[in-house]
């Protein structure tokens, strides 16, 4: 998916913080965060998502941790949903 389809999908006032599905081309879905951290506009240009699971989203939310997420390329994602 390119960055601008996932920014507007992501970036939408209802779903800031919201638990969204993300389909992979080579891999399972993966449930999570999008996480908007200091380094969100640069990895946004080059179609690099930073992502909490959704099993970690109630310890991200307590302590914003960023360790917690794992980066991922657009390039592979196939769909988004909620």
């Amino acid at each position: 998916m390119t960055p601008e389809l996932i920014e507007k999908f992501v970036e939408n006032k209802d779903r800031k913080n919201a638990i969204i599905n993300v389909h992979f081309k080579d891999r399972n879905m993966v449930s999570g965060i999008f996480i908007r951290g200091l380094d969100y506009e640069e990895l946004k240009q080059k179609n690099f998502w930073r992502i909490v699971s959704k099993t970690q989203a109630d310890t991200w939310e307590e302590t914003r941790d960023t360790n917690l997420a794992r980066i991922y390329s657009g390039a592979s994602f196939t769909r988004l949903s909620e």
